[in-house]
């Protein structure tokens, strides 16, 4: 078993609950790490017996900017699911920080963290 971890992806998106959100944006930032088997790429040194973790950005991208969503948690599950649907892993953990959301007071991100195995999409 080994963990591909993508750190820190930064897109700015209009999810939240409030309308300024949607119109205005704002900054977010996604963690992923992807349990899977490496024994196989780790003796064969080749990109076809692994995970692409540019083609993960690129399919986190696409999901973060298919639609609005209202809350964290939606976005993150709607992440994990395609990610299960295009990937042979077991296990991931996903936390997605929303960079200055709308509280009165000062903090740096708001962030969610979800658990997932392929069995919870079946």
């Amino acid at each position: 078993m080994g963990i591909i971890r993508l750190n820190n992806m930064n897109f700015y998106g209009y999810h939240g609950v409030y309308e300024f959100e949607k119109e205005q944006g704002t900054n977010f930032e996604i963690d992923l790490e992807l349990f899977t088997d490496l024994t196989k790429s780790s003796a064969s040194d080749n990109i076809e017996d692994t995970i692409n973790y540019e083609d993960v950005y690129e399919l986190v991208k696409k999901v973060f900017g298919s639609k609005s969503y209202f809350l964290l948690e939606k976005l993150a599950n709607s992440i994990c699911r395609s990610i299960f649907k295009e990937y042979k892993i077991e296990k991931l953990i996903i936390r997605v920080r929303k960079i200055d959301a709308p509280i009165d007071g000062k903090l740096d991100s708001v962030e969610i963290q979800l658990s997932r195995k392929k069995s919870d999409y079946v």
